[in-house]
């Protein structure tokens, strides 16, 4: 076990402190600083959605491949501004489809929807970005796949690669309307066109991370020894919300509830000796946030073992923050966090990857986990989380998020509302 350091006191001129506590148990508006926080936010621009197809074609003509398909969803989204909350996915196919058209010895992207026919009008509603979209319909007596073929240049006999998350069915349909042309999942080349974020990306996941870091504060400042985790799930989701967040999600455990990552399915009473375990999120125009905080209340009386856990799953954070650079080998990173919980006994109780790629989904490519080959690289963004489970007993977590800078050095997301934990008063 890693030696306790000593608790900030609640009356702390420290800038964490201030704001958990100066308006502590404000409940007037307990959530007034959280709207603001990010309604100067903008979404992507059109601009830079063709800016991605641009460069999503070029790779295409480099890898000789006649197209590229994506189902509503991140990567759609990504190229397309097509997001499966925007269309559902269902047994009738709606793709977006690019391909590389040459002329004038220039390279630029022909983009292609395919939708069924029925549904032709809605489709033109969801305001693709493009020059000259193609909106191809399929009517419930075609193949939907033959119309999609037949729209596509695959005369050149390169291969379709297809979002490595689309339907195994849609790949059947391609394959049987195509039968001499490869249908594979996208290599990295096209992958890493998302995984790579631009600086409008992270001004948008800077501000959904800081906001949920403030909203976990808020959160804290409300709460009090008796509540149930449910409370404490429906205060943070009130949190998120009137910061303006969608798809909001929270795990709230209490005590040894925390030993087991995802938690128990109860609904367990806050005791005075229990650490307190909040992982939310939420969406920002389409990007994520992912926080985890372990702390105390002010009342609270954490037995000092419990004290010392936290100091150690900190400092794996922080091994692993400083090990985490452009050039360096993902694995290297987990493997950092992973040498400080083994050198102070706790290896076993770290059960899970360190990480995370974050952006348009929760949990994207590439990981911060044993074994990967994959090259961390500027403008890749993860999460940064190691945890000590021990059942029956007590379960820490802590989660920041990063990404990689111009410079190749990893910056906290939250960096801009004070980045990791302070301590466990202090989230």
């Amino acid at each position: 076990m890693g030696e306790a350091e000593p608790l900030i006191a609640a009356s702390s001129d420290h800038p964490h402190a201030l704001r958990a506590f100066a308006n502590a148990r404000d409940s007037s508006d307990p959530w007034k600083e959280l709207a603001a926080h990010c309604e100067a936010a903008q979404p992507i621009s059109t601009s830079e959605v063709l800016q991605r197809q641009h460069q999503l074609a070029l790779s295409l003509h480099k890898l000789n491949a006649s197209a590229y398909v994506a189902e509503p969803g991140a990567n759609a989204l990504f190229f397309g501004n097509i997001s499966d909350a925007l269309w559902h996915l269902s047994e009738r196919p709606l793709l977006l489809m690019v391909s590389p058209l040459v002329g004038d010895g220039d390279i630029s992207a022909q983009v292609t929807v395919l939708t069924p026919y029925f549904e032709e009008t809605r489709a033109k509603l969801l305001n693709v970005p493009g020059v000259d979209v193609t909106y191809v319909a399929w009517r419930e007596d075609e193949d939907p796949y033959t119309v999609a073929v037949n729209a596509l240049p695959l005369s050149g006999g390169g291969p379709v690669y297809v979002d490595g998350m689309i339907r195994h069915f849609i790949v059947d349909g391609f394959e049987k309307a195509a039968p001499g042309v490869k249908v594979l999942s996208a290599p990295l080349e096209i992958t890493s066109l998302r995984e790579r974020k631009s600086p409008a990306e992270i001004a948008l996941l800077k501000c959904v991370n800081e906001v949920t870091v403030l909203a976990i504060r808020a959160v804290q400042a409300q709460m009090h020894i008796g509540m149930r985790e449910s409370q404490v799930m429906e205060l943070v989701d009130d949190a998120l919300a009137t910061a303006g967040l969608t798809e909001r999600w929270a795990l709230v455990l209490f005590g040894e509830n925390a030993a087991l990552p995802h938690g128990t399915g109860t609904d367990r009473v806050l005791d005075i000796s229990d650490l307190i375990l909040i992982d939310a999120g939420g969406v920002l125009f389409g990007y994520h946030s992912d926080v985890t905080r372990t702390f105390q209340l002010e009342e609270s009386q954490i037995p000092g073992d419990h004290h010392e856990l936290w100091w150690d799953v900190y400092a794996a954070q922080t091994a692993a923050q400083l090990t985490a650079k452009a050039g360096i080998i993902t694995a290297e990173v987990d493997r950092a966090a992973r040498a400080e919980l083994i050198g102070r006994g706790l290896g076993p109780y770290f059960t899970h990857r360190l990480g995370h790629g974050i952006g348009l989904e929760d949990h994207e490519a590439p990981y911060l986990r044993g074994g990967s080959d994959a090259v961390i690289q500027t403008g890749h963004a993860f999460s940064n989380e190691p945890g000590v489970y021990i059942e029956g007993k007590v379960g820490i977590r802590l989660e920041d998020c990063f990404y990689i800078d111009e410079d190749g050095e990893p910056i906290y997301l939250t960096a801009g509302v004070g980045g990791q934990s302070v301590d466990p008063l202090h989230p």
